[in-house]
């Protein structure tokens, strides 16, 4: 059975987008940490991000670096942090988190409730810097 996460790159689910190639997808999360919390995924279903291979984590991080730049030039942060927990979906995918302070790593904490306006207001800005 295809992940959300597969649904939502054929567009079965929809997403707020942030950029896309041939063989990644990075949409905004629905449960952010922070604003401009992004989720950066192969389009490739595969479960766990180690059982990708050496060259398709590098390209999977590129890409990630691409758009981790692109957040840092729309949401104020001191840096944009990088996350693989792997175990919420079964997905590979990377979690860019743009931050003030470290304590906003701590996952269990509650998430942010954006309105669909303002997730569409972020997920456009960081696109056209991209």
């Amino acid at each position: 059975m295809a992940s959300i996460f597969s649904k939502i790159v054929k567009g079965e689910i929809p997403s707020y987008k942030i950029a896309e190639d041939k063989d990644h997808y990075a949409f905004l999360d629905i449960k952010p940490l922070t604003k401009g919390h992004t989720l950066v995924i192969p389009k490739v279903e595969v479960d766990y991000i180690f059982d990708l291979s050496d060259e398709q984590i590098a390209e999977l991080n590129v890409f990630a670096k691409k758009v981790a730049l692109g957040i840092e030039k729309v949401i104020p942060c001191r840096r944009v942090g990088i996350i693989v927990i792997g175990t919420e979906v079964p997905h590979a995918h990377i979690h860019l988190i743009p931050f003030q302070e470290e304590e906003v790593f701590n996952i269990t904490r509650e998430k942010l409730s954006l309105n669909p306006d303002e997730m569409g207001e972020i997920a456009f800005k960081i696109n056209s810097v991209i």
